[in-house]
């Protein structure tokens, strides 16, 4: 017989045998709890990278849309019909395969007499196919291939206002972001196209170099890096400061040295991450997004932080990134799941042909990423290491860094018209042009834009610790201020001569800028900066002055504006 204590365990469990099952669906665990992802999979991952592609995309499309014709169109500051012909010309006047890969641009196609009309279509196109991508989470070989055209298209021809490195950094994370997507199909979670690991590595040794390549430049250039003083200054003098950068500047000195060192660990040492196991990587996805969030914080440096960002999200799963997606029925994360268990109770299905050209595709993409990479890891173990550069026309894998040398003092371009016939008469009253984000007037609030960017405002920071015969497009801006052009001055925020006749006289003042002290007299006048002239950038012109010079570039002689 069997002892009693045997007899009630059985009839307990005989019991618990006759109660109704608990629900253990695809979303439910077998104790009712909602079911968690497994890691290894990417089909999330896949969904929140388009997404930030797409975002980032839109933003550069819209940037040129609104920029591009001021810049680069018929009547911009640098023409790009110019800049096409003197390419042709340098080819024997074809527009052969030489002239196509030295400037790969749709623009060779197109007509050169409304350039305006193509850059505005390339741009709009950009934006209405990364819309869509953007909201409906979205996307297809096609698709992408069709941005990345696009915006090569557009920095191809930009000339100094497109030379930065975010440029290919786009190209090369756009690149990347084709292959991620199935060939025609536009469904979110394309069942026979699962994320390419060669493409997530792709994606992984992108950020590496970014993040190692700005580290190495830091180590190997400025003094200041070494030292731990580099953030003493940077806030202040890097190109578009914006209002947190006021605080940070003036932040004790213990804390700027905290800040160098956490740089340099976080740019030469956390990229090692991605290559010690599912963890670290995942730490080291974490660790870049938090560092570029404060970069994007304290500073006005265009889309570049945000799409750094991009690259970073690829070191999570499926598992990581759940919980950025609701949980209920028929949700993203509930398909992802159900797919999850069907992959582990089926055996490995027999790849189609489809399969296997796409296996093939994504491998020859590894093989071409890793041929493209060899002279970029020799610069990168280079003494002297250039950043920012491409070794191919088409940017698909490039070299990136980041401030390797840091300026001490801020300086600035300051233009100014007046209306006094006599330049050197001392009662010449001298009225400043301001600019939509470069400090200039000393109690505007530095702005706050990023991920949007002002080109002309960028390079007018580079301009004003140069000469102006570095930048001659300095003096085609001024010939055509002199002339109130509309098209011109829609890219400033303020016209002195607004409503009224134009300047007969215009001129660059060169002065040194700082942030004003919190708590200080200036501060206390409601300046967040006080300024000191240095001296004259270039001298009081007026339009008979620029005839010769607008004639010898073959720039357009603008035509003063009617009061």
């Amino acid at each position: 017989m069997a002892a009693p204590g045997e007899q009630l365990r059985r009839r307990k469990a005989a019991d618990a045998g006759q109660e109704p099952a608990s629900p253990t669906g695809p979303g439910h665990d077998p104790a009712g709890c909602p079911a968690r992802l497994r890691a290894g999979t990417f089909w999330l991952t896949r969904i929140v990278l388009l997404r930030a592609l797409a975002f980032i995309y839109f933003v550069a499309f819209l940037v040129a849309f609104h920029q591009n014709k001021q810049l680069i169109g018929d009547r911009g500051l640098l023409p790009c019909r110019a800049y096409l012909k003197s390419v042709q010309q340098h080819f024997r006047g074809q527009v052969g395969w030489d002239a196509v890969s030295y400037a790969p641009t749709l623009l060779w196609l197109l007509d050169w007499s409304h350039m305006d009309a193509n850059l505005d279509a390339l741009a709009l196109l950009g934006l209405g196919i990364s819309s869509f991508v953007l909201v409906t989470s979205c996307a297809n070989m096609v698709l992408m291939t069709a941005l990345w055209v696009l915006y090569m298209s557009l920095v191809n021809v930009g000339q100094i206002w497109s030379p930065s490195g975010w440029e290919s950094q786009l190209l090369e994370t756009g690149f990347l972001g084709i292959f991620l997507c199935p060939l025609w199909t536009l469904s979110r979670l394309p069942r026979k196209t699962p994320t390419s690991r060669i493409v997530l590595w792709g994606f992984r040794w992108l950020i590496f170099r970014i993040m190692l390549g700005a580290g190495l430049i830091k180590i190997r250039g400025d003094q200041c890096w070494r030292d731990l003083t580099c953030m003493d200054f940077h806030y202040e003098t890097q190109p578009v400061p914006n209002p947190m950068a006021y605080f940070l500047h003036h932040s004790p000195w213990w804390v700027h040295r905290f800040e160098t060192l956490s740089n340099h660990f976080l740019e030469l040492v956390v990229p090692f991450f991605v290559f010690l196991g599912r963890r670290m990587c995942v730490l080291h996805g974490a660790l870049q997004i938090f560092f570029q969030v404060v970069l994007i914080v304290s500073g006005n440096l265009s889309f570049l932080n945000w799409l750094t960002i991009v690259p970073s999200i690829a070191c999570f799963d499926d598992a990581t990134v759940g919980f950025l997606f609701s949980s209920g029925p028929g949700s993203l994360k509930d398909q992802v799941l159900k797919m999850q268990e069907e992959e582990a109770r089926e055996a490995r299905p027999t790849p189609t042909y489809g399969c296997m050209v796409r296996q093939a595709a994504n491998l020859a993409l590894g093989v071409l990423l890793a041929w493209l990479s060899i002279p970029v890891v020799i610069n990168l173990l280079s003494p002297k290491q250039v950043m920012n550069t491409s070794f191919n026309p088409l940017r698909i894998v490039n070299t990136y860094g980041a401030f390797g040398s840091i300026t001490r003092e801020r300086t600035e371009v300051i233009l100014q018209g007046t209306a006094s016939p006599n330049a050197s008469a001392p009662d010449a009253v001298w009225e400043d042009y301001e600019f939509k984000c470069k400090p200039g007037d000393l109690r505007r609030r530095p702005c706050l834009i990023s991920p949007y960017h002002h080109r002309l405002d960028w390079l007018m920071w580079f301009a004003a610790f140069q000469t102006y015969e570095q930048h001659e497009w300095v003096i085609h801006l001024a010939g055509r201020l002199l002339a109130n052009d509309a098209e011109v001055l829609s890219l400033l925020a303020l016209n002195p001569f607004a409503d009224r006749a134009p300047p007969r006289w215009v001129r660059g003042e060169h002065y040194r800028y700082k942030f004003s002290r919190p708590g200080g007299l200036h501060a206390a006048d409601g300046k967040w900066w006080i300024r000191k002239r240095i001296g004259p950038y270039f001298p009081p012109l007026s339009l008979q002055n620029l005839k010769g010079y607008f004639r010898s570039r073959e720039w357009p002689f603008p035509a003063p504006a009617e009061k």
